[in-house]
């Protein structure tokens, strides 16, 4: 039987078991931004070799605050309730720094986001993350 990626680093790198409901928000959240644009440069990747400029400015339209906070509005309702608290916190959470493209709002939503993203891949919870990628980028009506 497989292990999943998060289990097999878990066991190659001996790291510790934590309840996660202890991460912080923006804990949570920057993990979560890696593997949100593990997906999009995934899914760029395998739909055609091209240059790295090109693969770049093709992942750049869905990995940004403005696309990640219409996602996070549109994923209200699929939510379950530990999950929508996952997003509150993450979009509460106090940030120091701001999108460089961004509003403030979008980069709080995008933030929700991410740790949203980054909490179901530290409970193994891959089905649900990309579900949940793939249903607010069809409501947001992106193709990816």
């Amino acid at each position: 039987m497989e292990k999943s990626l998060i289990k097999k680093l878990k066991t190659e790198f001996h790291c510790k078991e934590v309840d996660i409901k202890e991460y912080s928000p923006l804990t949570l959240a920057y993990i979560g931004d890696s593997i949100y644009d593990v997906i999009v440069r995934t899914v760029v990747v395998e739909r055609g070799n091209r240059s790295a400029n090109n693969l770049h400015n093709m992942a750049i339209k869905y990995v940004n605050a403005g696309t990640q906070a219409a996602m996070g509005d549109a994923l209200l309702e699929e939510l379950t309730p530990e999950e929508l608290a996952v997003y509150k916190r993450g979009r509460n959470a106090k940030t120091y720094t701001k999108a460089k493209n961004a509003t403030a709002s979008d980069y709080r939503k995008a933030t929700g986001l991410e740790a949203l993203l980054g909490y179901l891949y530290l409970q193994d919870e891959m089905d649900r993350l990309i579900a949940l990628v793939q249903i607010g980028f069809r409501k947001i009506g992106v193709e990816l």
